[in-house]
């Protein structure tokens, strides 16, 4: 992937919502926002419309849809209200709808899926697809759904070789137009881990980059994506990431180091459990 396909979004969890910071984003080339109907205290889409009216149509706009103030529900009906109500808030139509966490209602998922589709088709986005932290209980249940435009899963140095497994299975299985990451840093890149780690040891020869920027390159191609949602309220962090961004990685590194994931996590799945020994 050249780092000219890479985009870098401005993820709105628990990420202040501040004209400074969105202007900041623009100022950078930043020209994604993701947000969801229940950021923000279920607040977020009303909140980006009176700090920045001026500014929404400078960016595309991805949502979630799924939780709501009672919990998680893929219920066509609620799901119809909350893509209506996104609009309405937002003063225009988001770019792309996403099913949140369809995995923690998984009996729901089809119905979900058309409810999506038909909405695309009725203007109410351009695209809709799939927002996971984990597809491993997503695969487990049998269903049959539209193909996606889009899946959104958690990319970086932190996910797990059976997230990672359980999200090429997910694609193959959805026949996903585009995959997008999120998390890059599991929502902390001040973790002390972060000193620890070298994570320039992805990066290709000749490129230089900070601890956070090489994580950024390396999230890109762990498990491979075109677009990564990072949340920060600090436009001086922000300009570092898209730094990151712009970094090569090592591909032979890459693929060593799945390839290192996908053995670990056999040998684990084979290994006796503590009871058996």
């Amino acid at each position: 992937m050249r780092t000219a396909d890479r985009r870098i979004a401005l993820g709105l969890y628990r990420t202040g919502h501040t004209r400074h910071l969105l202007e900041g984003a623009l100022a950078q080339g930043v020209r994604d926002l993701d947000t969801a109907f229940n950021y923000h205290q279920f607040d977020s889409h009303r909140a980006l419309a009176e700090i920045a009216d001026d500014l929404l149509s400078s960016f595309t706009i991805s949502t979630k849809v799924g939780y709501f103030p009672d919990g998680h529900d893929l219920s066509p009906a609620r799901l119809r209200a909350a893509v209506e109500q996104s609009a309405e808030d937002l003063g225009r139509t988001p770019d792309t709808v996403l099913l949140h966490n369809p995995e923690s209602s998984v009996d729901g998922l089809a119905n979900a899926c058309v409810l999506l589709l038909e909405m695309r088709e009725a203007g109410f986005c351009k695209n809709w697809g799939l927002s996971t932290w984990d597809p491993r209980t997503l695969l487990e249940a049998d269903w049959e759904i539209p193909r996606p435009d889009v899946a959104m899963v958690r990319a970086g140095l932190t996910v797990s070789a059976g997230v990672l497994n359980a999200v090429d299975e997910l694609v193959d299985r959805t026949q996903t137009t585009e995959l997008w990451g999120m998390a890059p840093f599991a929502g902390n890149a001040a973790d002390p881990i972060w000193q620890t780690v070298d994570t320039s040891t992805f990066l290709a020869s000749g490129q230089h980059g900070s601890t956070l920027q090489a994580g950024v390159a390396a999230a890109f191609a762990v498990p491979g994506v075109t677009r990564l949602a990072v949340g920060t309220s600090h436009v001086s962090h922000l300009t570092e990431v898209v730094d990151g961004s712009r970094l090569e990685v090592n591909r032979e590194t890459v693929t060593a180091y799945r390839e290192l994931l996908r053995e670990r996590a056999t040998v684990s799945a084979g290994a006796p459990s503590r009871k058996d020994r």
